[in-house]
């Protein structure tokens, strides 16, 4: 990833790589979404300001413990930047620690870490302010680029929302949204989606896409697979006027609406992706000190040095333990960035600089940067005798 990955301008801001850091902010107001989802506020105190200011698209991890062990979980922010607060979404997950807790038991008042805003999954749109976007930028209202679409689904719905509310807030955009949900009564942010399009009827074009209920529209009703994406595309969406697309939700929609904007000759460029899951636990995601591993003083072992925070950390890996980089590195230094451990979000991005490693998943790297040395930690294995990581750079 570049520095900053809107190039919106110099210096340090939201979109500024930083490093990953948590602070414990104190919930302010609990918002049931729907049966199971709630909208969670979080209070940023004034000396928090800069570190919490964040881009519409981007995420939170929250760390607490929970049942003797320590969770980490993350969250998309759900609405544009505010100063002072940050809003998350969080959808009860079948047999998920975390989300059933918090659907239960979370009230305002709790205290949570929470980590400052990371992600990539935002515009490329350069707009004039971040925290206020009124206008379009020059650049972008001379190239003729004003109209963006979303796809989302299921708690999807949660970056793409807080897309919406910061694109539309420029007055010659336009955008459709295209929300897959199984019933009425899962849809989350019902309310608030009725409102945008209450504020901007003519600008924003909703349209909800129920798999388990009859809709009067037979385009909208039913699951969204390739036949009714190929429906959407040809008949309500102008796919060669969009200027960019934002994607969010499993990994099989995600990827069935990829690979027919591919079809359909859309520049990669312009196609923005998020996954919520890729269906795959990532080894470490429920840990924070890595998962136990004994290296053979008389054995095979890989050598693994590391720079976080300007100091630099070694650990000795057993070849045949087939541990991550992630997972070595947090044996050592239990401070070493990381949130979801599946290959999703990013946040445990490092450089190679010495050696080779095996990357096995990777959805939140673009081509550059696996072009450039960089890794997702908690994917990496080490495929030489020894490999040195920066976290820094």
């Amino acid at each position: 990833m570049d520095t900053t990955l809107d190039g919106t301008g110099d210096g340090a801001g939201p979109t500024t790589r930083r490093r990953a850091a948590f602070h414990p902010l104190t919930v302010r107001d609990v918002r049931r979404l729907t049966d199971a989802a709630i909208e969670v506020t979080f209070d940023v105190p004034d000396a928090l300001q800069d570190e919490y200011d964040y881009v519409a698209g981007q995420y939170i991890a929250l760390r607490t413990e929970l049942d003797g062990q320590q969770v980490r979980r993350s969250y998309s922010i759900c609405a544009e930047p505010r100063p002072g607060e940050i809003r998350i979404a969080i959808k009860r997950d079948l047999g998920g620690l975390f989300s059933n807790w918090a659907n239960d038991e979370l009230a305002p008042g709790h205290v949570i870490e929470v980590m400052n805003p990371q992600g990539a999954f935002v515009s490329k749109h350069r707009l004039t302010s971040l925290n206020s976007p009124g206008v379009l930028s020059e650049e972008l209202v001379a190239r003729g680029e004003r109209h963006f679409v979303g796809v989302a689904a299921g708690s999807g719905i949660t970056p793409v929302i807080a897309i919406a509310r910061s694109v539309l807030a420029n007055e010659d955009t336009t955008m459709d949204l295209v929300y897959a949900n199984r019933a009425a009564s899962d849809v989350m942010f019902l309310e608030d989606l009725a409102d945008l399009k209450d504020r901007y009827p003519s600008r924003l074009a909703l349209h909800h896409v129920l798999s388990r209920e009859q809709r009067i529209s037979p385009m909208h009703s039913g699951r969204v697979d390739a036949e009714k994406l190929g429906m959407l595309l040809e008949h309500v969406i102008r796919v060669g006027q969009v200027d960019e697309w934002f994607l969010c939700g499993p990994f099989e929609l995600v990827q069935l609406v990829r690979d027919e904007l591919a079809a359909r000759d859309v520049d990669s460029d312009r196609v923005r992706f998020e996954l919520f899951s890729t269906g795959q636990p990532g080894e470490g995601a429920q840990r924070s000190t890595g998962r136990p591993v004994v290296s053979d003083p008389e054995g095979d072992n890989v050598e693994i040095d590391f720079v976080l925070d300007g100091l630099s950390g070694q650990v000795t890996s057993p070849r045949s333990a087939r541990e991550t980089i992630l997972n070595a590195a947090l044996r050592v230094r239990p401070d070493v960035p990381f949130a979801c451990a599946g290959g999703v979000c990013g946040t445990c991005r490092a450089k190679v600089t010495a050696g080779t490693v095996e990357m096995a998943e990777n959805y939140a790297l673009e081509a550059d940067d696996v072009e450039r040395g960089y890794v997702l930690t908690c994917q990496s294995r080490p495929t030489s005798d020894a490999v040195t990581v920066d976290f820094d750079v």
